[in-house]
């Protein structure tokens, strides 16, 4: 198989790494709606005609990254939280390689959750995904069964994750923590998240930089917080947030294996008016 360089489970952006899935459960069909990316032709500001969309308030958007590994451009990125209504949401994210190793093997990788708010929490209700690489698909579906406190995964996932994963109140999967540091990050601030993802639950740990950091896109300049993951080992996993966006402005992976991953926001819309 063809090494793209593009890591597989990560948080942040190995969300998506894992892929998107059109498999059998109700929730799973709502899920397999995700359009496909498409390329930027340039980098644009967010929709003049709309707001500034706070970022603590959780809101229907739409939102289009450039990907590049180890700084050569490698592909593009969506990402877009749907109002499925009667308190459900969905949030999908997808990544294809258009230039590189990973637009030679035709990669294209994509991931959507539906979710319930329940409190301060985003609760996972269902999980799919897929990967296509070269002339080969992978497919995963989770369930998050909170009345039995358990989820489980079916799929091409590995034997020892088939099993049954014990929930606690708070858990996410991965693809929610890109909106629970949105929501979280603060001057300084620490932020925790129990993440029962694929057939296993982890603890997962940020800190939110002192002080804003600046990001420039093109002819945009944003003053972000910079939120690190602290117990990622030897891999670093970085995002930026900006006080009226509602996803990250810039994402940043690195892993000994492969390099580094960058996400860097490029466009974004909100609900109509």
């Amino acid at each position: 198989m063809m090494n793209t360089g593009l890591p597989i489970v990560k948080p942040f952006v190995a969300s998506a790494l894992a892929g998107f899935a059109c498999v059998l459960s109700p929730l799973a069909i709502a899920q397999a709606t995700v359009p496909a990316p498409t390329s930027p032709q340039v980098i644009v500001a967010p929709d003049a005609a709309l707001p500034p969309l706070p970022r603590k308030v959780l809101v229907p958007f739409r939102a289009t990254y450039s990907v590049a590994r180890n700084g050569s451009p490698a592909g593009v990125a969506s990402m877009q939280v749907v109002d499925l209504g009667g308190g459900r949401w969905r949030l999908d994210l997808g990544i294809r390689g258009t230039q590189g190793l990973a637009g030679l093997a035709g990669l294209n990788l994509q991931q959507s959750t539906v979710f319930e708010r329940v409190g301060d929490t985003f609760r996972p209700l269902s999980q799919a995904t897929i990967k296509n690489l070269l002339l080969r698909s992978q497919r995963i579906t989770g369930s998050y069964d909170w009345s039995r406190n358990s989820a489980q995964w079916t799929g091409d996932v590995s034997s020892k994750r088939r099993a049954p994963v014990a929930l606690q109140p708070g858990d996410m999967n991965t693809l929610l923590v890109n909106l629970a540091v949105v929501r979280d990050a603060d001057a300084g601030k620490p932020l925790q998240y129990r993440v029962v993802d694929n057939g296993r639950a982890r603890l997962q740990a940020f800190i939110t930089s002192a002080a804003k950091e600046t990001i420039t896109v093109g002819d945009l300049s944003y003053d972000a917080w910079h939120v690190s993951r602290t117990n990622a080992g030897s891999d670093g996993m970085d995002a930026w947030v900006s006080d009226n966006v509602p996803t990250p402005v810039r994402i940043v992976q690195k892993d000994g294996d492969t390099g580094t991953l960058e996400l860097l926001l490029t466009d974004y819309k909100g609900p109509a008016k």
